[in-house]
């Protein structure tokens, strides 16, 4: 017997409920795709349309279900020491030059929509390796419990690790099977929280950072999610404090308000 139909009044409502949460635009070509990811949860729900189920979360269900339906929306693809050449930039030229007058307060870094947590415990790791004198504060973020849970307990696949350094691997991960579990001492030196970017009231939870990591997350959101994203984040740095997103991403026509920085073809924006 089939399974019901996601019609495309439904699917366009459905998306409309998505973009006034987070600011996330599911383009049309993506309806089959939530289509099939939502299958499971109207089974489990026991619900029997799709519009049964836009009812269920206009209606007030809990964070878990909003948690299942941005999954399903995202792609959270990620993985350690991802586009190094940001790692490098970071140690080697932010924090050792217009950031290294912090360093006696110390500094914070927040890696926003960091998913199952890689990109932050990338930083953690890198940064005990290359700069151990320096005292940063780390924490991650994402829209999603879920995945949040996932980068709590700090167990990864191989595919997550494969760009790990053999000394880096032998030294911060435990191999059980085809797991690798992240050492307790990088475990417990991130923070990780809930925040959703549209949320201008949970974005004042995460201010005065130093740096923020915003990388392949604006990819999601059309111009005007795109302008308030940024603008939030904006707020969220200290003056001078710099903003790293995806290599494939660009703030030219988005905002004026960061100065591009271009070093070995790398870009860094900076807060005026």
């Amino acid at each position: 017997m089939p399974g019901p139909v996601l019609q495309d009044s439904t699917f366009r409502q459905i998306r409309d409920f998505i973009y006034g949460k987070c600011g996330i635009y599911v383009a049309d070509v993506k309806k089959y795709l939530i289509e099939n990811r939502l299958a499971h949860v109207l089974q489990e729900k026991d619900l029997h349309s799709y519009e049964e189920y836009l009812a269920f979360i206009q209606n007030g269900c809990n964070g878990r279900d909003l948690a299942r339906l941005y999954d399903a929306i995202t792609t959270n693809e990620t993985f350690f020491f991802r586009e190094p050449q940001h790692l490098d930039l970071l140690i080697d030229t932010v924090l050792r030059g217009p950031l290294s007058q912090r360093r006696a307060q110390g500094l914070k870094i927040w890696c926003a929509a960091c998913s199952t947590g890689e990109e932050p415990y990338t930083l953690r790791m890198a940064l005990i390796e290359k700069a151990p004198s320096l005292n940063v504060a780390i924490v991650g973020s994402d829209i999603s419990e879920t995945v949040l849970e996932s980068a709590r307990r700090g167990v990864f696949t191989s595919y997550s690790v494969r760009n790990v350094a053999p000394p880096y691997l032998k030294k911060y991960f435990t191999v059980n099977g085809h797991q690798y579990e992240l050492s307790r001492t990088v475990r417990d030196s991130v923070k990780f929280l809930n925040v959703n970017l549209m949320d201008e009231k949970a974005m004042r939870t995460v201010r005065d950072n130093d740096v923020i990591f915003c990388r392949n997350v604006l990819i999601y959101f059309d111009d005007k999610a795109k302008q308030k994203a940024v603008s939030l984040l904006y707020d969220c740095l200290k003056p001078g404090g710099y903003l790293y997103i995806g290599a494939s991403e660009s703030l030219h026509n988005v905002t004026r308000a960061f100065k591009p920085h271009v070093t070995n073809k790398v870009v860094v924006y900076q807060r005026s």
